[in-house]
């Protein structure tokens, strides 16, 4: 089993914990606030299986009908997740309606609030574990899923202090009316990730320091060449795609263009291990003048 697969389950257990204890809050407290985080935590619950079937699939290897594998699975997961949060976020602005029109006295406040603190100390605990581990596995599953908690952790504490105004002001308004932003920023929240999932299906060139880095690395091990050029990236999960034209001088054999060929492929590898590499050879009159000229 994979890091990401381990850490994709860590996640369901983590939503399960992390549900049922803002569950408890709500119950005890009856705070439509309170309610709507504990209904962002079940989006938090199904995404987070969305996830784990989703990096089950990337890391299936290429087959007849994938011949360039599964790698944008994971990006299908995160738009799941975009859509879901949105759906979450709709439903907790009905229930703040509903708030509006029959305020109530909250009951147990201090119990509720407590429990949902130490629910949010989970949370932001995971969060930090998805997206540090996320970048490091370069996994847009788990990205989409830590951002999404960084959202709820700060919509939790949004919450926390609304309703403890509410308990000492005694204004029951205010707890429908901090449900009604937790939903516009869950909203918010689905849109961001949903965007960045979707220009990775667009196949979205990799972020400009890699491409330095690539341009870098094809000139500093490309000797015997003139330069190269028509480069081109992109990204799916933790694969990334590098094409590119690698102009040789016309005396050149066949294997000595290879044995270049084969120099930078590995020194590519080298600082992106989980990476496709495809090189046109062309002669030296199909140069170009333009593009990685060759040290």
């Amino acid at each position: 089993m994979s890091a990401t697969e381990r850490i994709a389950i860590g996640s369901i257990f983590v939503g399960i914990l992390v549900l049922s204890l803002k569950t408890l809050s709500w119950w005890l407290t009856g705070s439509v606030a309170l309610l709507s985080d504990a209904m962002e935590s079940i989006v938090n619950v199904a995404t987070a299986v969305a996830a784990l079937i989703a990096i089950r699939v990337a890391a299936r290897p290429a087959d007849r009908e994938h011949p360039y594998g599964h790698h944008k699975a994971e990006f299908f997961s995160a738009v799941l997740e975009g859509a879901m949060i949105i759906v979450a976020a709709l439903l907790i602005l009905r229930e703040a309606v509903h708030g509006f029109m029959n305020p109530r006295v909250l009951d147990a406040p201090l119990e509720g609030l407590l429990i949902n603190i130490g629910a949010s100390v989970i949370n932001a605990w995971w969060c930090w574990v998805l997206i540090s581990r996320g970048r490091k596995l370069r996994s847009p599953a788990l990205l989409a899923d830590g951002h999404h908690l960084l959202s709820d952790v700060l919509s939790s504490g949004g919450v926390v202090i609304g309703v403890t105004l509410a308990v000492i002001s005694g204004w029951a308004v205010l707890d429908p009316a901090l449900a009604a932003l937790v939903a516009v920023n869950i909203l918010w929240s689905g849109w961001k990730v949903m965007t960045r999932s979707l220009s990775g299906l667009m196949d979205e060139a990799v972020a400009e320091d890699t491409l330095d880095k690539i341009r870098g690395t094809i000139s500093d091990h490309a000797t015997g060449a003139i330069e190269a050029h028509d480069l081109r990236t992109r990204h799916a999960g933790p694969k990334t795609f590098i094409d590119f034209h690698l102009v040789v001088d016309g005396q050149t054999t066949v294997e000595q263009a290879h044995d270049i060929c084969d120099r930078v492929e590995q020194a590519l590898r080298r600082e992106l291990p989980e990476s496709t590499i495809t090189i046109h050879v062309e002669p030296e009159h199909k140069a170009k003048h333009s593009g990685v000229l060759v040290i």
